[in-house]
């Protein structure tokens, strides 16, 4: 997915994303130099605590700049753990409804079907948004760096790499960042409540440069049947 990466209005109504607008420069790594090689237990460790051990519905709202002028709506997304999600987002007046099932690093299906493979720009990234780490792929090179408050670590491969940053604080704090070939292709922030949700989160796409921002409406646990898991009826 994308070098350069173009946002399309009707696109952008179906993910939960965002991009800072007017950021024309890429900003720098979020990896302090002081990282060492780390283990995958040491990273799964970090990991673990990111990720909800039971079902939830998270309910938000979405509004989108860019250079064109803005746009928002609201959605929805439910996870399953460790590694499912669906969501359902639609814009003003029930226009530009979309949605989507989620597995790992692999969108199951779409609808619209291009929905996911045009806009967003890598799947950790979208993690990242709801406060979730993904743990690496095979034949990485794993650093990282505990400190106090701040957790930092980085999967690098041949190609992509991928850094998270959490920090506790007032309030807590998750970044995330992926790079194809030593270019920024997307960076997300992500302010936590104390318990670890999510309760605002942004995307940042430089080549565009536009500005979608996620503001949590309630997180809430749930239960709901296999049959979230298809297609929506026509």
């Amino acid at each position: 997915m994308g070098q350069c990466f173009r946002i399309d209005r009707r696109l952008l109504l179906v993910y939960l994303g965002g991009v800072a607008a007017g950021c024309r420069s890429a900003p720098g790594a979020l990896l302090p130099v002081g990282a060492q090689p780390v283990s995958e237990a040491e990273i799964a460790g970090w990991v673990t605590p990111t990720v909800p051990d039971h079902h939830q519905l998270y309910r938000f709202k979405w509004l989108l700049r860019d250079e064109r002028g803005s746009a928002g709506g609201r959605g929805s997304i439910r996870i399953a753990p460790s590694d499912s999600l669906r969501f359902d987002v639609a814009g003003p007046f029930g226009s530009g409804v979309a949605s989507a099932v989620v597995v790992r690093d692999q969108a199951i299906w779409t609808d619209p079907a291009d929905a996911i493979s045009r806009l967003v720009p890598n799947f950790p990234l979208m993690w990242a948004m709801l406060g979730i780490a993904r743990m690496p792929p095979a034949a990485v090179e794993l650093r990282g760096l505990a400190d106090g408050s701040t957790t930092a670590w980085q999967y690098a491969g041949s190609v992509d790499t991928v850094e998270y940053v959490r920090t506790i604080g007032d309030p807590d704090r998750f970044l995330a960042e992926v790079r194809q070939a030593g270019k920024l292709i997307g960076r997300v922030e992500t302010t936590l409540a104390s318990n670890g949700t999510p309760l605002k989160a942004r995307l940042t796409v430089p080549s565009a440069p536009a500005q979608l921002d996620l503001t949590f409406l309630s997180i809430a646990r749930d239960s709901f049947s296999s049959d979230i898991w298809l297609p929506r009826r026509p």
